[in-house]
């Protein structure tokens, strides 16, 4: 969905991405030829070279706490220019209940966290997404775009 979202604000848009449910990476990687997804989990694959944006959107949420430091590093090294982290949000983390398991997944402030490991970034565009928005309603969520303070 994240990818056809973006497809429409840019159609000629280059994609690569990392998906870890086989179904979900046959299914984005059929949406045009040059949709590139790689199956499996961001903490086995090595990803090479950089883009101009690198997004999560609904990602972080899932990663053990334990690890978002290896995931932060990676989003870092992998984007020339922009980061956009758009996840649940919480000042103090903490883990909640989802679709029946318990401590998972994660809210946080996970863009605050990814600048403070990577201060070669700075903010540049805050928003809040509400649930109960007439327009465009999706769960409570903060997008917050990060650019790289090297040019």
């Amino acid at each position: 969905m994240n990818i056809r979202a973006l497809r429409v604000l840019l159609p000629s848009l280059e994609t690569t991405g990392i998906e870890i449910n086989e179904k979900a990476t046959l299914e984005a990687s059929a949406i045009s030829d040059d949709v590139k997804i790689l199956n499996g989990s961001i903490l086995n694959h090595e990803l090479c070279g950089t883009y101009d944006f690198v997004f999560t959107k609904g990602f972080l949420i899932h990663i053990s706490p334990d690890e978002l430091p290896l995931v932060y590093k990676k989003m870092a090294d992998a984007s020339s220019r922009y980061v956009m982290i758009a996840e649940y949000y919480n000042p103090i983390p903490v883990s909640i209940s989802y679709r029946g398991h318990q401590n998972r997944p994660f809210k946080r402030d996970f863009a605050g966290e990814f600048l403070e490991a990577n201060p070669e970034f700075k903010l540049v565009d805050y928003r809040v997404h509400y649930k109960k928005a007439t327009n465009f309603s999706q769960d409570d969520i903060t997008s917050k775009w990060r650019e790289t303070n090297e040019q």
